[in-house]
């Protein structure tokens, strides 16, 4: 367990009890509590470290918040939870697993909002009573999907996509050379929303219509409502500012109520108040790092963001650009050897990505379990693809009923520059060795001799892909691995009737059932690698090294918080941004893709990128 926590948080609650010094006195009798959560910004899957200097910005990762709830469930001084709405940025499995917090919490649970989103609803609903400001609104409108088509921007700038897939459905590169989807690209986002659409509904029916589906779509269908209306229609239970709702929580539980914000986060350090060098002592051991435990282990190791190869270039404030293979793979290598790790959760949130970086990632999860160690998949709101594909060989695949997953399918192409070039006055004279040395290059589309060798090579892939799911899960398949492969994309729900996944639930389930699986009662969690920060960087600048099971430090400091580079799209991005900003980012992603395609060449990754509007 961590002995301290983020630097801002230790320096608050210095000054904090400093200040009240003068005004302790005798304690009275212990008044009713209330735990107060608020719902605000980003919340991840990979917990970050120290951050520094961060004045309260940094995210709170899902099991934090989670945690949060546990501790107050098991809290006797706790008699209720005030949950209060900002502007968070939840993804549809997170909703779930922090439904299923409030429910598993037995305790009376109220939700406040200024406003109310399809999303943040499907979360409320779980609570016993929700009410909106006057004046406030409820836009429980369902889902819009969007995906964005760019041969027509392609052609303008004179590209040429030149893709191959394997799967029908596997229509990752028709954004690039199509104007609209294809007939089972088209079935097969429709198949998806029709998955999540239900989950939504069966969300809302179980809150707040005792399970009757026809009630929600009809409370859907006829969104947006004032807070009025919602109120009428039974989607809410009141309608009052936040001052009145406290106040009737007082008269509920007694004039004497305390509401504990931020209940359950991590507190500051134990400080003696009698020594004036104490403050020194904190900023000693904050430098000192983090004592090891002797206590049997369930590591987490997470594979969140887009697979690639290589390694891990940490910030020195915190958050990384995708899942690197050999980050991963040293983490489960040392999960592996390290006699106090009895069990792996691997915690997976992840479009796919690199055909080579999940094979090594799949890999060394093999060597994990060759070592008797359980590895249990936790797919957190999105594990498709090449996040199917390293979940795939674990022992147990436990997903969200609203996790996106399978994809099992191939992607590889190039996009052919010459025209563009020569259309601005540029001419490139190319020189080659060897019969296919151009074969990848940008100048030029394949022939049909080479589409073939590409096909045969991605054939290959593909394969090996069936192959890993058909030795891991041919006997709970419900029907023939090709009627599920070939692109095709499902919800964590319909992949359990599927045999795709093992068991619906969240990352605690997969937590316990990994526990049950290493037969141990008792048990220590570790992320792996170590979340590093600031102070990681400052520590190991001095001491000369890392910590062997910390990310290797291989960039200069000074020039990682210091400069930067920014290329012409990412110049004009922030005007586009204003305009369109939810657009602009899966633009930003699907340009990103190129990127990878480029670098990688085969690809494991869901057939598009689209905008899901339900915040």
């Amino acid at each position: 367990m961590k002995r301290f926590t983020r630097l801002h948080s230790k320096l608050i609650t210095i000054v904090a009890m400093l200040a009240l010094l003068p005004a302790f006195a005798a304690a009275e009798d212990t008044p009713a509590k209330i735990a107060v959560f608020h719902l605000d910004g980003s919340v991840t899957e990979k917990p970050m470290g120290e951050m520094g200097f961060s004045f309260g910005n940094e995210p709170t990762t899902l099991k934090e918040m989670i945690d949060q709830f546990e501790a107050a469930k098991n809290d006797n001084e706790i008699r209720a939870i005030l949950i209060t709405v900002g502007r968070p940025q939840l993804g549809l499995a997170q909703i779930q697993e922090l439904r299923q917090a409030i429910i598993d919490c037995g305790k009376p649970v109220y939700v406040h909002v200024d406003s109310l989103s399809t999303g943040i609803y499907a979360l409320a609903s779980a609570a016993k009573h929700i009410c909106v400001t006057p004046t406030g609104d409820v836009w429980v409108m369902g889902f819009y999907m969007e995906t964005p088509y760019l041969k027509n921007l392609l052609d303008k700038l004179h590209l040429e996509a030149d893709f191959v897939h394997i799967g029908d459905y596997k229509s990752a590169g028709e954004t690039l050379y199509r104007t609209e989807p294809s007939e089972p690209a088209e079935a097969n986002m429709n198949w998806l929303l029709d998955g999540l659409y239900e989950a939504l509904l069966k969300m809302i029916a179980d809150g707040r219509f005792h399970g009757d589906i026809d009630k929600a779509r009809n409370a859907v269908n006829n969104a947006p409502y004032n807070a009025e209306e919602a109120l009428k229609a039974g989607l809410i239970d009141s309608v009052k500012f936040r001052q009145d709702l406290t106040a009737e929580l007082k008269k509920k539980y007694g004039e004497n109520l305390k509401f504990v914000h931020n209940y359950g986060a991590e507190g500051g350090p134990d400080l003696d108040f009698g020594n004036p060098f104490a403050i020194f002592q904190v900023f000693a051991d904050m430098m000192k790092g983090e004592e090891k435990t002797k206590e049997p282990t369930i590591a987490i190791i997470h594979v969140e963001g887009t697979i690639v190869t290589g390694q891990e270039q940490p910030n020195p404030f915190g958050g990384s650009s995708g899942a690197f293979s050999t980050t991963i793979r040293k983490a489960l290598d040392k999960a592996a050897d390290d006699d106090l790790v009895k069990a792996v959760v691997l915690r997976v949130d992840s479009p796919g990505g690199s055909a080579l970086a999940s094979e090594i990632i799949y890999d060394a999860i093999q060597r994990i379990r060759e070592k008797g160690k359980p590895v249990v998949a936790s797919m957190g709101n999105v594990a498709a693809s090449g996040g199917y594909y390293v979940s795939c060989g674990t022992d147990k695949i436990i997903a969200d009923p609203a996790t996106i997953t399978a994809s099992i399918g191939v992607v590889g192409g190039k996009i052919v520059t010459t025209e563009m070039w020569n259309s601005i006055g540029i001419n490139w004279h190319a020189y080659q060795r060897g019969d296919s040395a151009d074969l990848m290059a940008n100048a030029r589309k394949w022939n049909e001799s080479e589409r073939q060798r590409i096909t045969d090579w991605m054939n290959e892939v593909y394969a090996v892909f069936k192959g890993h799911i058909e030795e891991h899960r041919k006997d709970k398949l419900a029907k023939p691995l090709d009627e599920m492969a070939g692109g095709r994309v499902f919800t964590g729900a319909q992949a359990l009737n599927l045999g795709l996944v093992d068991e619906l639930g969240t990352l605690d389930d997969a937590i316990e059932q990994a526990a049950d699986l290493a037969s141990i009662a008792d048990y220590e969690i570790r992320v792996l690698p170590k979340p590093r920060g600031l102070f990681d960087f400052l520590r190991e600048s001095l001491d000369g090294g890392q910590e062997e099971d910390s990310v290797s430090v291989n960039i200069d400091f000074a020039k990682q918080i210091f400069s930067s580079r920014t290329s012409l799209f990412e110049a004009v991005l922030p005007a586009i941004k204003a305009l369109d900003p939810e657009r602009t980012a899966i633009l930003t992603q699907t340009l990103m893709r190129l990127n990878l395609i480029h670098s990688e060449n085969v690809i494991l990754m869901t057939p598009q990128d689209f905008l899901l509007r339900y915040n």
